[in-house]
């Protein structure tokens, strides 16, 4: 019998984790803000740490903590420390790539869950037997690896769990070995210091523009490699990122344990925008394979089109182009279409005042005369047309600009379609 896989959502920081449990998150990777691959994000405190794990228990899902640099031997003593106290917090699982971290949890934390990180590149089924055999009970696979390559695996191994990355960032080193970052900043990705240069834009400093497409001695007439460049700088080491969503009914099909998302240093509306995309596919999939869903989502007719456009806008004003990745034989990105508008969050909902009034977190400068949307989970999106809802400031004098970083409140109007008595706090608005 066919099985609902996990979505697992990233979280840098606790409203991270908020967004992800509101829109849909069966699980969650985290980490403190130190020895994790994502040093530069706010990471839990250990009271923080034990507060999201009862939050996200209250919401029937689990946390993973991350564990998985690769430390010199001067660490080995906070590692230590870090897994004597981490049984207590309640942790679901580590989330481990050096050898021998994972021997010193195996002493430390006997009954703790091990899942391998992608950093340990695991690309072949001798190095999941190996790894089953040493005591890990789920392996990330390499996003080197393609459809196929997963597949057999998975067949494999029914007794193992595996987890593939569906979304993200695309690292161009073996799933993130990289040098680049130490190279140009002195900050050593493998200790979680990575500053991700690969994913700065760069310009040529003797030249204005370049277009170059360049092919490979021994596959000429084939375009290798695309380097666009006008006078602005632009991102060209690593210009694409993973995007798996409209693969979602074979993915569904191939039965890994879990669907992961990249992105520990993203926002916290990120977080939301792309949690409540791939929630709703995963959720379509399912009720279309006869798999009970997390969610019933009103609208189960919605295309593949859509979820690429909410993704986009989830990028901003400039989305990088999202990628098949190695996932399919021949890789294909796609662009924001040429008429993309984004459409910013402007503000998260606060608690209700007193009904249809509720305070609002603003992130960027909002404009009543706009057309709103309450981001509902399950892609559902209530429209809040210009007149119909009125913004106050944080004195609650009525104002038609409200501005980022402060608080302000919003009052909606009876005549909204489709408003319900209240809604639930922390959903986003986007405008």
């Amino acid at each position: 019998m066919l099985k609902r896989p996990e979505l697992l959502i990233p979280a840098g920081g606790p409203e991270q984790l908020e967004a992800a449990l509101l829109y849909g998150a069966d699980a969650v990777y985290l980490s403190g803000n130190e020895l994790s691959l994502r040093a530069k994000c706010d990471g839990f405190s250990m009271e923080e740490l034990k507060k999201g794990v009862e939050k996200a228990h209250a919401a029937h899902a689990k946390i993973y903590y991350c564990l998985n640099a690769m430390p010199y031997n001067r660490q080995l003593d906070d590692v230590t420390a870090m897994l004597k106290s981490l049984p207590d917090t309640g942790i679901d699982a580590l989330i481990i790539a050096d050898p021998g971290v994972l021997w010193l949890a195996k002493k430390h934390c006997p009954h703790m869950e091990i899942h391998l990180s992608t950093q340990a590149h695991s690309v072949n089924s001798a190095a999941v037997e190996f790894w089953r055999e040493i005591g890990v009970q789920r392996i990330n696979l390499a996003r080197e690896l393609g459809k196929e390559d997963i597949t057999a695996i998975i067949k494999q191994f029914p007794d193992m769990e595996f987890e593939i990355f569906v979304h993200g960032a695309m690292c161009l080193a073996l799933s993130g070995h990289c040098l680049m970052s130490a190279w140009v900043n002195k900050r050593p990705a493998n200790l979680g210091q990575c500053t991700q240069p690969c994913r700065f834009e760069y310009r040529g400093r003797r030249f204005n523009e370049i277009s170059l497409t360049v092919e490979e001695k021994l596959r000429q007439g084939e375009d290798c490699w695309d380097i666009e460049q006008g006078s602005q700088f632009s991102a060209i080491f690593a210009p694409s990122d993973l995007c798996l969503v409209p693969f979602m009914d074979e993915l569904v099909a191939m039965q890994p344990a879990s669907l992961k998302i990249e992105g520990r240093t993203k926002s916290p509306s990120y977080v939301a925008q792309v949690t409540d995309v791939y929630r709703t596919a995963l959720d379509i999939a399912c009720i279309k394979q006869g798999i009970a869903p997390k969610f019933m989502p009103k609208r189960q007719d919605i295309d593949k089109e859509d979820f690429m456009l909410e993704l986009f806008n989830s990028s901003g004003k400039n989305p990088r182009p999202l990628s098949t990745g190695f996932y399919l034989p021949e890789r294909i990105d796609r662009k924001a279409p040429e008429n993309y508008v984004p459409r910013p969050i402007v503000a998260k909902l606060d608690k209700q005042i007193k009904p249809d009034f509720y305070e609002v977190d603003v992130r960027s400068t909002w404009n009543s005369t706009k057309d709103a949307f309450l981001l509902l989970p399950s892609m559902e999106r209530l429209c809040l047309k210009n007149g119909l809802y009125t913004l106050y400031t944080h004195a609650q004098n009525e104002a038609q600009t409200l501005h980022p970083g402060l608080k302000g409140f919003i009052k909606l109007s009876e005549e909204i379609e489709g408003l319900p008595s209240s809604l639930p706090e922390n959903i986003f608005i986007r405008a």
